[in-house]
């Protein structure tokens, strides 16, 4: 369990901000930070990796105080057992992927961990590559391993996929998502995207105005403004659940969530990732997969 209670006065670019957040995540749970920018969700992720010093409160992880203001204990970076990954790669150009991990080890007779994260993170053809001859999906993998090779109690992402294109995106987001699943993680995610939100997130906290505003799961977050008429739109399968004898089919439309209905039959052979064609009959909104949507006429 990670329990957070911390404040900090910063200066965004609309003056100043007070942060205040209070929050519990469970062991192995996934949660996103949601919200504009400049509302704290950076400042909030390297206060708990002890890049950052909060004005005051507590950061426990898994029983152990990282941070009290009250007691004076501000434990360095070093000491937590944190992964974190950012946008830029932040790679060292002159050392192989091999080297950038064994780098990153706290514990040097754990040589096996190194194997275990190449093979995992599907790195083992280019363990012997440097970062300047791989793809940027490729450095942003190798950040992931770097993350996860000291084994850490939590995994912090601040927006690590933000400079891929959708397709790399989709891809290495499942890829993010079974590690976590994998190593049982407790893993907190920055992140403006809501597709990507809506397939990695088991809880969403929106920030706003330096608090957490609103919390729960994605669907119930962002889908809470009833169905889109408009027709003759195209989005992505997010969510597939059953309600009673239909199904409810939340899908990103553009930068918009809209939940429509569908009888079993309809839906057939969907998928979350799929991408859909939205249509108007008779008022009611109906769904195809975009290569098999009837045509106009």
């Amino acid at each position: 369990m990670i329990k957070l209670s911390l404040q900090k006065r910063l200066h965004s670019a609309q003056g100043i901000l007070n942060l205040e957040v209070d929050m519990d995540i469970a062991e192995g749970e996934f949660v996103t930070l949601f919200g504009k920018s400049g509302t704290g969700k950076t400042t909030l992720l390297r206060m708990l990796a002890g890049l950052a010093v909060p004005d005051a409160g507590r950061i426990e992880v898994h029983g152990e105080t990282w941070y009290d203001s009250a007691l004076g204990i501000n434990l360095p970076p070093q000491r937590r057992r944190v992964g974190l990954v950012f946008q830029d790669y932040a790679l060292f150009p002159n050392m192989t992927v091999r080297q950038n991990l064994e780098y990153a080890m706290k514990d040097p007779k754990a040589r096996g961990r190194v194997e275990e994260i190449l093979e995992v993170a599907h790195l083992g053809q280019l363990a012997s590559r440097r970062p300047g001859t791989l793809s940027g999906g490729q450095k942003q993998r190798v950040a992931l391993a770097r993350a996860l090779v000291s084994d850490p109690g939590i995994l912090l992402l601040d927006e690590p996929l933000s400079a891929l294109d959708q397709e790399l995106r989709m891809k290495l987001q499942g890829e993010i998502a079974e590690i976590q699943k994998r190593y049982r993680l407790a893993t907190i995610l920055v992140s403006h995207d809501l597709g990507e939100i809506f397939r990695l997130s088991q809880r969403v906290m929106c920030l706003e105005d330096g608090r957490i505003h609103r919390t729960g799961k994605p669907g119930d977050v962002f889908g809470g403004g009833g169905m889109s008429n408009k027709i003759q739109l195209t989005g992505v399968v997010l969510e597939i659940k059953a309600a009673d004898v239909v199904l409810v089919l939340t899908i990103l439309v553009g930068n918009e969530v809209v939940r429509v209905t569908s009888l079993p039959q309809d839906a057939e052979g969907m998928r979350v990732g799929d991408k859909v064609f939205i249509a108007a009959k008779a008022f009611n909104p109906m769904v195809f997969k975009a290569d098999t949507a009837p045509r106009a006429g």
